[in-house]
């Protein structure tokens, strides 16, 4: 459904996208993940049309979003990170307003006001003045107008922020079901965001694509930790045989243990053949078994690197 080619684009002499090339297929839920002024706001505007590339090109299912701009955004519903709202207008007015000028033909315009008020929660708050709504609800108006038109590509842009836990929690649950009919792209800066409702993480650094991966394959284990007996002799030389070897210090919830850190290819094979080296060197084994990495500290580490090439 959209497919990104070595897109760029410059801000005088400041690069704020460089060289993006990725595609996403129909039914993805792909999450945009960086810090602030990593280029997530602005790949959102180029692939929504809102802005030119310098170069490169993005298209949205097959339509080249700078060329054939009407058809590629008709197949796009938008909701940036400040929805525009009218705050004196009545939630039923605004989405009726927004209906027309997305092109939605007269005699559909209401069902598909109901339907998108049903899909957003908003169906007993369609005779309410927008300026009256909490936020949350405001936030449920910005997405009920971005799906209006039904369409095939969803593109969030910080769709929790600002908001307080329940409404977060309200807005993911409709997120998701929002996904089962149409791509959807959610850029956030917010790691439990993407843990919540992405299957796909994308991850920004300076402006530069440094990780496109499942969520699942970003976060899997690449170590072992390994529980052993207190001055148990040669671990570090007998260990090393299966990857790099660090001793980290006490065990804090096996006191009288040491805990080392095995980083291997291969960790559920790895955990077998150190439970029986242990047997056979006469080590006491506390504890053996993957070392889960948080995606915290996957995007920590592709941060940090990236950083330091760029050094």
């Amino acid at each position: 459904m959209i497919a990104i080619e070595k897109l760029t684009r410059r801000y005088g002499d400041l690069v704020a996208l460089n060289e993006v090339s990725v595609e996403i297929g129909r039914g993805e839920v792909v999450g945009l993940l960086g810090h602030n002024g990593a280029g997530k706001t602005t790949m959102m505007k180029l692939l929504t049309g809102y802005l030119e590339p310098s170069s490169g090109r993005v298209t949205v299912g097959g339509a080249d979003i700078v060329t054939q701009r009407r058809q590629a955004q008709s197949l796009v519903g938008y909701l940036p990170e400040s929805a525009p709202l009218y705050p004196e207008m009545l939630v039923q007015d605004q989405l009726l307003t927004i209906a027309a000028l997305r092109g939605v033909p007269a005699s559909e315009r209401v069902d598909n006001v109901l339907a998108a008020a049903r899909s957003t929660g908003l169906t007993d708050r369609l005779l309410q003045p927008i300026g009256t709504l909490s936020k949350g609800y405001r936030q449920r108006v910005g997405l009920a107008q971005a799906i209006l038109h039904r369409p095939a590509v969803l593109v969030l842009d910080e769709p929790t922020n600002g908001l307080d836990p329940t409404q977060i929690h309200g807005i993911r649950q409709l997120v998701r079901r929002l996904s089962e009919g149409s791509t959807v792209l959610v850029s956030t800066h917010i790691l439990q965001e993407i843990e919540a409702v992405c299957d796909r993480v994308l991850v920004l650094v300076g402006g530069r694509l440094v990780a496109d991966a499942p969520l699942s394959e970003l976060t899997a284990s690449v170590a072992v930790r390994v529980s052993l007996e207190a001055g148990a002799r040669e671990v570090a030389e007998r260990l090393g045989r299966f990857g790099s070897v660090r001793r980290l210090g006490p065990d804090q919830r096996l006191p009288g243990f040491d805990l080392w850190h095995l980083g291997c290819e291969d960790p559920a094979q790895a955990s077998p053949a150190v439970v029986e080296l242990a047997r056979e060197a006469g080590w006491r084994l506390g504890a053996v078994g993957p070392d889960h990495r948080s995606l915290e500290q996957v995007f920590q580490e592709l941060h940090d690197h990236a950083i330091g090439e760029v050094a």
